[in-house]
C-alpha cells in the first residue's frame, strides 16, 4: 500500500510540474510582445499557432527581463531592424539551447518579425530581426513567428548602419524594457 501512495503522490508531484512548466503563451488571449523604444511603443502579436517553440522563447526571455536595455545592433535601411543579442556584436545570444526552425507560410512583410540564425537553420536563441520592407526573399529560409501591430514608426526611426558595414550601427538605439501582454 505504501508502494503504491508513493507513486500515486510521484505522479501528481510530476503531473502538477508539468502543468506548471507549460508554456507562458497558455494564458488567455494572443501573447504581444510589447517593446519600450527610445522613440516610441512596439506592439508585436506574437503567433504560437505557427512557431510555438520561437513564441515560448521569446516570451520566456521577455518575463526574465533579457530584451531589456539590449540594442539594435544591426539596421540596415529598406530592409531590416536587428536586435536580441546581449554582446551587441550579432554574436551572442541566451544561455538557453538553440531552437529548431518553424518555417511556415507567413511571408516576410513590412512588420514581420522572424528568428535571426547563423547559417545553421536550427539555431535560433535570441535574437530577432524586424522587416521594414517586402523581403519576401527570405520566405521559407527563417522562421516568422510575429507582426508589428503598431509602432512601426519607432522602428522606422531607428538609427541605420552603413551598407559598408552590413548595417553594424555605431551607436544603436536600444530596447527601453520589454514585456508580454495578452491581449
Amino acid at each position: 500500500m505504501t508502494a503504491i501512495t508513493r507513486r500515486l503522490f510521484g505522479a501528481l508531484v510530476i503531473g502538477a510540474s508539468a502543468l506548471a512548466a507549460a508554456p507562458a503563451f497558455a494564458q488567455s488571449g494572443t501573447p504581444h510582445m510589447i517593446l519600450t523604444l527610445e522613440d516610441g511603443t512596439v506592439d508585436i502579436e506574437l503567433m504560437p499557432e505557427i512557431a510555438p517553440n520561437h513564441v515560448e522563447r521569446i516570451v520566456t526571455l521577455t518575463e526574465q527581463g533579457f530584451y531589456d536595455g539590449i540594442v539594435f545592433h544591426r539596421v540596415i535601411d529598406g530592409f531590416m531592424a536587428q536586435t536580441g543579442d546581449p554582446t551587441g556584436t550579432g554574436m551572442g545570444g541566451s544561455e538557453l539551447p538553440d531552437v529548431d526552425a518553424e518555417f511556415n507560410a507567413e511571408s516576410f512583410q513590412p512588420g514581420a518579425v522572424g528568428a535571426a540564425r547563423s547559417q545553421d537553420p536550427n539555431s535560433f536563441n535570441s535574437q530577432f530581426f524586424i522587416v521594414t520592407a517586402d523581403a519576401s526573399f527570405l520566405d521559407g529560409q527563417y522562421t516568422v513567428f510575429g507582426k508589428v501591430v503598431s509602432g512601426m514608426d519607432a522602428v522606422n526611426a531607428l538609427e541605420k548602419g552603413p551598407q559598408s558595414q552590413n548595417g553594424q550601427v555605431e551607436n544603436p538605439d536600444k530596447i527601453v524594457s520589454a514585456k508580454i501582454e495578452y491581449k
